[in-house]
């Protein structure tokens, strides 16, 4: 556990892919704490959140989820039974969380709409069993306290800001910006396009950078990494990286159809694993999506085979 200035607390904990940790943050507050994010649901969380409770010398009184993403909401059953907190979360994201988590058939809808964007078998079926085996680790927590724009949480300002998913919410208060992954210092945040979800993420990210800088906060504080200290800065990097990425996607069309699948392989080549290649597929296409409302590309086909041209 790590103080930060104003007396806020970082938890940093690991996870088993991917990005290898995720922090949590504890905000002090007159009746108590409020926890940020509760990490992934793994099978010593209980002990985990044990002992990190017993280091606060107040309660926790409420916890926030910034997103539905597992290493952030997959904790929240675990960490409500032993606080007794009340857990809150955008409404937005709550309803995706329901659809997502909440669904036993969510791997084949994912599996199924990928395909159609030219995943080969093996590779969904790669992505089918690590959804199997990862369910049992995302033990959010049941019909939270809903937020939306403008909402007060201890004096924190919540602040919608979608794009790494589709209800993301961060906490704002004295220039400081609880960012969960909307911002993060050295890597850039996934945009992807997922069944179900809002029909042009990248757009909706690129208006929530805007927003940032509108806001202007001094600090964020990341789900993963260190720190932003320059938000300002990193929303107009992360601003340029996209505009950079639609046109080298736009490069990789051409005339002839090309599926989302064959456009990734161009972008990220080939030596992805299969979750990797899931997140850059989901990538690409929220790029091709945007070149497709900015009339760059055009999209043709049905549920079951689409693709892409230049226009």
């Amino acid at each position: 556990m790590d103080e930060l200035a104003g007396g806020i607390r970082r938890l940093t904990f690991p996870l088993p892919l991917g990005i290898r940790h995720v922090h949590c943050y504890v905000l002090p507050g007159p009746d108590g704490w409020t926890l940020v994010d509760t990490g992934l649901g793994l099978p010593d969380a209980s002990g985990r959140w044990e002992r990190v409770l017993a280091d606060l010398d107040a309660p926790v009184s409420r916890i926030v989820v910034t997103h539905f993403h597992p290493d952030h909401v997959g904790g929240g059953e675990d960490a409500q039974a032993l606080t007794g907190a009340t857990v809150l979360q955008g409404r937005r994201d709550y309803e995706q969380c329901l659809r997502v988590w909440g669904s036993e058939d969510w791997s084949e809808r994912l599996a199924d709409y990928l395909r159609a964007h030219g995943l080969p078998q093996p590779v969904a079926d790669e992505l089918r069993q690590e959804s199997r085996t990862f369910a049992p680790f995302i033990r959010f927590a049941r019909d939270p306290q809903l937020l939306g724009e403008g909402d007060e949480v201890d004096g924190w300002r919540v602040v919608e800001l979608p794009g790494h998913a589709d209800g993301h919410i961060c906490l704002l208060r004295d220039g400081v910006l609880v960012a969960g992954d909307h911002l993060l210092g050295v890597i850039t945040p996934t945009v992807g396009l997922y069944p179900e979800s809002r029909p042009d993420p990248l757009a909706d990210y690129q208006a929530s950078l805007r927003r940032t800088i509108e806001l202007a906060p001094e600090v964020a504080l990341p789900g993963h990494g260190d720190a932003v200290t320059d938000p300002v800065t990193r929303a107009h990097e992360i601003l340029e990286h996209h505009e950079r990425r639609l046109d080298e996607t736009t490069a990789a069309l051409g005339p002839k159809a090309r599926n989302a699948y064959e456009v990734s392989v161009a972008l990220f080549g080939t030596s992805l694993d299969a979750s990797g290649r899931r997140f850059a597929l989901a990538e690409t296409l929220a790029h091709l999506e945007r070149l497709v409302q900015e009339g760059r590309a055009a999209r043709t086909g049905d549920d079951r085979n689409v693709s892409y041209t230049a226009t």
